[in-house]
């Protein structure tokens, strides 16, 4: 029972780590097709999100390996949430397909 609070403060810092990260993909994806140098931005991102989340892991694991791999746990469920949350939608698909379909024949 004493494991249990903080297996689950690391698991919750997981999908925080996971939400910072994957949620700052989808920011800088927007910000960088507005850049004049988006190789610089994507370049100074993936330096600062990739940073932040290997101390958070340091800080999350602190020597132990349940704590790290559920971290890790909660870092791929924020993974798909995200994904999730920003798929696109069904009339998208279908217009997609139709263009698709007009482009070969």
């Amino acid at each position: 029972m004493s494991d249990t609070l903080p297996l689950a403060f690391a698991g919750l810092a997981g999908l925080l780590l996971g939400a910072i990260f994957f949620g700052g993909v989808i920011w800088t994806v927007s910000l960088c097709m507005r850049s004049t140098q988006p190789g610089l931005c994507w370049l100074g991102s993936v330096l600062v999100r990739s940073s932040a989340v290997a101390l958070g892991f340091y800080l999350v694991g602190r020597g132990s390996w349940a704590r790290l791999i559920v971290a890790l746990v909660g870092f791929i469920t924020a993974r798909m949430v995200v994904a999730w949350l920003t798929r696109p939608s069904d009339d998208l698909h279908r217009s997609a397909n139709r263009a698709v379909r007009q482009l070969g024949s």
